[in-house]
């Protein structure tokens, strides 16, 4: 498995965050043992518990032991990568034998849906587009602007191809870029827009309004077009372009603002819950 070129997919059970990444080659999941012991148990420190049941795995010469593959994933806290105990889907049905919960029956049933589906997508992605779809109606949004959403997602591909052109290949480096972008037209980074809106995991784009999000995407648009003109190389010639292009999208912003008389930049958010503390709690709206 080329572990440099693997990257950390978050899935739900019940709740709980279960790190996880995707081996096309063996049509597999590798999944994040501390967050697998987090979502089967009360421990306080998951992180201890699995310390010392892997200790007691060793000392007991238990096979399961042996399967542990250490793969970098994306930190919850920071977002950088770090190398993590992980079990394929055989060795977590194994290690949930070890870890009496009253979450492993429904936990089992998680796991063996989790893999049929994945392995479905490989052979026909379009699986993957419908399921996407159907969560979008059922979040109440218009086939139209489901429709403009996936376009968006296609456009944002081929800008970040640009982009690797250009010499791009740091995650971080994408980020700056794509923050370029975001500060030259709506006069905010991401994380900052994110934070006006009242997000915090959630996607941004997908809590944007119409005219929210097309000039996002003319700003990534214009983008993409200025870099394959000028072909800039390395970080700060593609940050001067990006700022190009989002400057781009703040000549139409402000001319568009200056005929209604007000701010197309708003705080609404599709949200049916709200924040009500910095530890994540939510409540619904209603």
């Amino acid at each position: 498995m080329s572990k440099d070129k693997l990257e950390t997919i978050s899935n739900l059970f019940d709740g709980n965050e279960i790190r996880s990444i995707w081996n096309n080659e063996k049509e597999e999941y590798y999944f994040s043992v501390v967050d697998v012991i987090s979502a089967l148990t009360n421990a306080n420190i998951p992180r201890n518990y699995w310390s010392d049941l892997k200790r007691k795995l060793k000392e007991e010469g238990s096979q399961l032991h042996e399967k542990i593959v250490q793969l970098k994933m994306k930190s919850k806290k920071d977002g950088k990568n770090y190398l993590t105990d992980t079990l394929d889907t055989k060795g977590i049905l194994r290690l949930i034998e070890s870890v009496p919960s009253p979450k492993a029956e429904p936990f089992k049933l998680w796991l063996a849906n989790l893999g049929s589906e994945r392995i479905d997508e490989v052979f026909d992605p379009e699986i993957a587009i419908n399921r996407a779809v159907d969560y979008y109606r059922k979040r109440g949004y218009s086939d139209k602007w489901i429709k403009d959403r996936l376009d968006g997602i296609v456009d944002r591909k081929r800008l970040t191809d640009v982009w690797k052109d250009g010499g791009i290949t740091k995650n971080y480096e994408y980020g700056i870029l794509t923050n370029e972008i975001y500060q030259e037209w709506s006069g905010m980074k991401a994380s900052e827009y994110k934070a006006f809106k009242g997000l915090h995991k959630e996607s941004l784009r997908d809590n944007m309004s119409d005219i929210e999000v097309l000039l996002t995407d003319l700003g990534e648009t214009a983008t993409r077009e200025l870099a394959k003109k000028h072909k800039p190389y390395g970080l700060e010639q593609n940050k001067k372009i990006a700022r190009m292009g989002g400057n781009t999208a703040k000549v139409a912003r402000d001319d568009l603002e200056k005929k209604l008389g007000e701010s197309v930049i708003i705080k609404n958010n599709n949200l049916n819950y709200k924040y009500i503390d910095t530890q994540d709690k939510i409540e619904n709206k209603s």
